[in-house]
């Protein structure tokens, strides 16, 4: 990383990133999710490793991004829950060892905030999503990085991606929901 500080710019009266590459930190990410578990309530899990780059546009509609997440990586705070997510009934990870997501498009929807559509693949299967993404900050941290910080949340159908687990409780109703809540909180450090 040069000396060079990076600035941020102001558009529209919005503090906007500096144009450039930023690579998302892991240790600063959170990639998580929810499913309804049993009709009474809600699990929730994430993925520790999580790798990926956001190009900021000089017109911010011009940006993207790309995210690789390790499936193997999952963690629902139940051992023997994350080894049965990990097996072919939800994510098979012996065979398809990594989601991804590409974007496609930016959309503004007000200041600071945009709908950004992409394609995620899961267990080989891509599905078009839209992502609701807000801007969180813009900071120069105390080692001179330049950081941004974006929340982003959408829904997916589990059985669009070939997940179909369908354990059904005795009183009817799915074990486990096919409505799945991701829930993203990134931090990504300029590069150039």
């Amino acid at each position: 990383m040069s000396e060079t500080t990076v600035t941020s710019r102001t558009i529209d009266g919005v503090e906007l990133p500096a144009a450039g590459t930023y690579t998302i930190d892991e240790s600063h990410t959170h990639v998580g999710f929810a499913v309804r578990h049993m009709a009474v309530s809600k699990v929730r899990g994430q993925f520790a490793k999580v790798d990926g780059t956001l190009v900021v546009g000089e017109d911010p509609v011009q940006s993207s991004v790309q995210v690789t997440i390790d499936t193997n990586s999952v963690d629902t705070r139940d051992e023997t829950r994350d080894n049965h997510v990990r097996t072919a009934d939800f994510l098979d990870v012996e065979n398809h060892p990594t989601i991804t997501f590409t974007s496609t498009a930016v959309r503004p929807v007000n200041a600071g905030s945009w709908k950004v559509d992409g394609d995620l693949t899961i267990r080989g299967v891509t599905r078009p999503v839209v992502l609701d993404v807000n801007l969180e900050g813009v900071v120069q941290d105390p080692y001179n990085n330049h950081r941004v910080g974006f929340s982003a949340t959408t829904e997916i159908n589990r059985d669009d991606f070939g997940v179909s687990f369908g354990a059904v409780m005795e009183a009817g109703g799915l074990v486990v929901a096919k409505k799945v809540s991701i829930e993203i909180e990134a931090e990504a450090v300029y590069q150039a």
